[in-house]
C-alpha cells in the first residue's frame, strides 16, 4: 500500500467521530406555531392523558384538574373528546386534590394527585397552603379511584410560616410519574418549597413498581448523592411519614421565602420518553417572583430515569408562557403525556398553540 494513502487512512481514522459520537449530542426542541387545541377540561396542574381499550375499543382518555377537583374526558382522538365528568376519589383525601400523573398496569391505574391543605400551624390568619403527594388506584379507567394515601411530605418544621410566596408555606407537589423501561421501579420527580435554598427547586423519589398497591412509607429520596428513607412518626395527626428533603436538579439562586421578592427556581416538572431521540425529555418552569410570574418554559434530557445528576443544563424554549407545559404525543393509540415522538402537541395550562419538535 502506498505511504501516502496508508497516512490519508490514518488520519481519516484518527478524526473520524466515534461510533455513536452524534447520540452524545444534547438534543434540542422548536416550538412551531399550530390551530390551537384545547384539553376538554379546564385544567391548572399537569393532566395525564392515556390511550386504553374499553370493551374492546381503543379510546383515549384525558384527566384535568382545576380548583382542587379533578374530572376525566373520553373520546376516539384528542381532537374528538366528550364532555369532562368529575372523578370520585374514595375516601375523599383531605383539602383539594389535583390528579397529575397516571401509570397503566394492565386493567389497573396507578393515579399520583397533589394535595393541598391550608397551613393552620402557622396561624388562622395565614391563608397559603402546603401541598403532599398521594396515590390512588382505579379499576374503571379513571372514573373512581380508591386513596391508597399520601405517600410523600415534607416535616412542619421544613416551613416558612413568614413566607412571601403567594400560595405555599412549603411542602412537596406539582410532580410527574413514570415507570422506567424495565418496569422495576417508579420514579416521582416532584417540585419542593421547603424553608432554604437545599430544600427547594426539582426533586426525585423512586418508588419499588412491587410496592405500587401499598405505597405509603415505601418511597425513597434522592438526597446527597443516596436514595435516603422515610422515617415513620406518631404525633397529634396520627401515624405519618416523613421523607428528608431532595437534593434539587437545579438549586436555585434566588430562593423561596426570603425578603426579597425576586425567585429564581425550578418547578412544575412533565416528563416523557421520546421514541425519537430514544431518551427522556422533561420541561419545566422557572419562577421569576414571589407571585409565581414565569420567566420562562426550559427542558432536559436524559437517558436513565433513576440518575437524576444525567439532566442535561435546562434549555430554555420560550420566554414567559404559561403554568404546566406538557408534551401529548400524536400518535393515535400510543401518543400520551408520557409518549410521544419527534414531533408533539406542546401544552401550557391545558392549551396548545404549538408543536413541539426535537432534534438531535
Amino acid at each position: 500500500m502506498p505511504r501516502v494513502f496508508l497516512a490519508l487512512v490514518l488520519i481519516l481514522l484518527l478524526f473520524a467521530p466515534s461510533p455513536g459520537a452524534q447520540n452524545n449530542r444534547t438534543p434540542t426542541a422548536t416550538l412551531r406555531r399550530a390551530e390551537p387545541l384545547v384539553l376538554p377540561g379546564p385544567a391548572d396542574s399537569n393532566s395525564p392523558v392515556v390511550w386504553d381499550r374499553r370493551a374492546g375499543r381503543l379510546e383515549v382518555f384525558v384527566l384535568t384538574s382545576i380548583d382542587g377537583r379533578p374530572s376525566r374526558t373520553t373520546g376516539e382522538y384528542l381532537t374528538l373528546m366528550g364532555e369532562p365528568v368529575p372523578v370520585s376519589i374514595e375516601p375523599w383525601p383531605t383539602g383539594g386534590n389535583w390528579m397529575e400523573a397516571v401509570v397503566e398496569d394492565n386493567d389497573v391505574w396507578y393515579g399520583f394527585y397533589h394535595n393541598e391543605n391550608r397551613a393552620a400551624m402557622c396561624g388562622s390568619r395565614n391563608s397559603r397552603a402546603y401541598p403532599r403527594i398521594g396515590a390512588a388506584r382505579s379499576d374503571d379507567f379513571g372514573a373512581t379511584w380508591t386513596d391508597l394515601g399520601i405517600i410523600m411530605e415534607l416535616p412542619p418544621e421544613t416551613f416558612a410560616c413568614r413566607t412571601r410566596n403567594e400560595y405555599f408555606v412549603g411542602g412537596a407537589g406539582d410532580m410527574s410519574v413514570l415507570v422506567d423501561r424495565t418496569y422495576r421501579d417508579l420514579y416521582i420527580y416532584f417540585s419542593q418549597y421547603g424553608r432554604g435554598p437545599e430544600q427547594q427547586g426539582i426533586g426525585v423519589a423512586r418508588l419499588a413498581w412491587a410496592d405500587r398497591r401499598a405505597p405509603v412509607g415505601k418511597l425513597s429520596v434522592w438526597s446527597g448523592g443516596v436514595w435516603l428513607p422515610a422515617t415513620r412518626v406518631e404525633d397529634e395527626r396520627g401515624e405519618r411519614w416523613i421523607y428528608p428533603p431532595a437534593t434539587p436538579l437545579v438549586r436555585p439562586t434566588a430562593p423561596w421565602h426570603d425578603q426579597d421578592p425576586a425567585v429564581n427556581a425550578f418547578w412544575g416538572p412533565s416528563i416523557h420518553w421520546n421514541t425519537y431521540l430514544q431518551q427522556y425529555v422533561m420541561l419545566m418552569n422557572r419562577a421569576a417572583n414571589d407571585a409565581w410570574d414565569q420567566e420562562g418554559i426550559y427542558v432536559s434530557f436524559n437517558a436513565r430515569l433513576g440518575n437524576p445528576e444525567g439532566w442535561s443544563p435546562p434549555q430554555k424554549i420560550l420566554d414567559g408562557g404559561g403554568w404546566y407545559p406538557q408534551v401529548v404525543g400524536l400518535e393515535v393509540g400510543r401518543g400520551t403525556d408520557t409518549l410521544a415522538g419527534r414531533v408533539a402537541r406542546f401544552f401550557m395550562s391545558g392549551r396548545s398553540d404549538y408543536t413541539i419538535e426535537f432534534s438531535r
